[in-house]
């Protein structure tokens, strides 16, 4: 939990006073009340980071506010999975009525915990592969991994995962018995696959396995000749660091993933993210110059692959929609929901996943702005979706809206609301 801090209220008043502004004027623009700003001043009462942000904003304190406050988090840092597990197999546990589970183990041991006598059949026990076959397989697998990416968007990944990992599998196993032209392509392929579950996984709130299924599409992808999917990586590391608010790991991990020598919609996703750690931190300027490098370096072509596009393929504007996503957290609110209405109208109603993490911070944005009653309008029909998508990224999200809803308990619209918000809003178990 915050804890209250002498420092930081001592800097708000001091920052206040110079910019002639009284408690009263303050709370109006920061939607807190003036007898909360008042304890915080006085260190009587924790500031969130929330709070911390829109007073950033209001006070042009350029992030020094949020700097002030200790992380809220003591994770470990973000560390790259093992590299390639030499003749690995893969263990998948299928319950009709109970979670599902994965355990790769090296072959040695699979053999010793007595995994390969247990109805088990291998794939290097065929031939080669004709090269028809080969082709075959590449053109089914990218066809169903769109489909994937579709369904993903309104189920949970508890139901896809089984699924997307068994067609990982067939891939990796397949490309050892083609010609060298068809082994890339499939290990190219998988290697997709493998960063898409490992996205879901992060979606169900198991960061260290999300980190194992991208080192495992950065290992698929080496093996085929790709090395740009490491830089990917990076992007996908700092995602993880952004959802724990932690500024300067994903700007420094961004910034990584910006080398020339990767194609430019990696760079181009780097810089998105580089904005966002950038926001995180309050540093308005940084982040609108990252925003404009992201949108520069998106708008070029990849040449030379046929592989499915790596990143969102459901935002038509994927730079507007980081901008809106970046202002709630520069404490712009106002100017985060214009944007994010923008975007939203944009985005097919059927990528309701989408729809559910870009909506939830929209409302965020108007509660955060003082428009309460129009924050609940927009977030009561998101819940279904989020109750449908099962993620663990848009939880954090709703329980900061959750927080911001509750200062105005004696809404009507918060109290219809609250109960169900109030469930949906805790950490996902998926």
């Amino acid at each position: 939990m915050p804890q209250p801090s002498t420092g930081f209220g001592e800097e708000l008043r001091k920052r206040r006073l110079e910019a002639g502004l009284s408690l009263t004027a303050l709370s109006g623009s920061v939607h807190y009340s003036k007898a909360q700003l008042s304890k915080v001043e006085r260190g009587l009462k924790a500031p969130s980071r929330d709070l911390a942000r829109l007073c950033d904003a209001a006070l042009g304190a350029g992030g020094t506010l949020l700097s002030l406050l200790a992380p809220e988090t003591t994770d470990p840092p973000v560390d790259p999975a093992p590299g390639f597990v030499h003749e690995e197999d893969w263990i998948m546990q299928l319950s009709p009525d109970g979670p599902n589970t994965f355990q790769p183990l090296s072959r040695r041991d699979a053999i010793g915990a007595g995994a390969a006598s247990l109805m088990a059949w291998r794939s290097d026990s065929a031939g080669p592969a004709s090269p028809d076959a080969g082709a075959e397989m590449v053109e089914a697998s990218r066809s169903l991994f769109t489909h994937y990416r579709r369904l993903g968007q309104t189920v949970p990944p508890g139901l896809l995962l089984p699924v997307l990992i068994a067609q990982t599998h067939t891939l990796r196993e397949l490309s050892a018995h083609c010609d060298s032209g068809t082994r890339r392509h499939l290990l190219a392929l998988g290697s997709r696959y493998a960063e898409y579950v490992g996205w879901l996984v992060q979606e169900t709130g198991d960061e260290r396995a999300a980190l194992w299924w991208t080192q495992r599409a950065v290992d698929l992808a080496a093996a085929g000749g790709d090395r740009a999917l490491a830089g990917y990586a990076l992007v996908r590391r700092a995602l993880i660091t952004l959802y724990r608010d932690d500024a300067e790991q994903t700007v420094a991990l961004a910034r990584r993933a910006q080398s020339r020598v990767l194609p430019p919609r990696i760079r181009g996703l780097a810089a998105q993210r580089e904005a966002q750690g950038h926001a995180l931190s309050g540093d308005r300027r940084a982040c609108l110059d990252a925003l404009d490098r992201a949108r520069a370096l998106l708008s070029l072509q990849d040449e030379g692959t046929d592989e499915p596009v790596i990143g969102t393929m459901h935002l038509p504007d994927p730079v507007g929609m980081v901008t809106g996503w970046c202002l709630v957290d520069l404490g712009q609110p106002r100017e985060a929901s214009e944007e994010l209405d923008r975007q939203l109208a944009l985005v097919g109603g059927d990528a309701v996943r989408t729809q559910v993490r870009y909506g939830v911070r929209r409302a965020l944005a108007y509660a955060s702005a003082g428009e309460i009653d129009h924050a609940c309008d927009l977030a009561a029909p998101l819940l279904d979706g989020v109750e449908a998508v099962g993620s663990a990224t848009v939880t954090t999200d709703l329980r900061r809206l959750a927080r911001a809803l509750a200062r105005h308990a004696n809404h009507s619209s918060v109290r219809r609301l609250g109960p169900r918000l109030g469930t949906l809003s805790r950490p996902s178990t998926i």
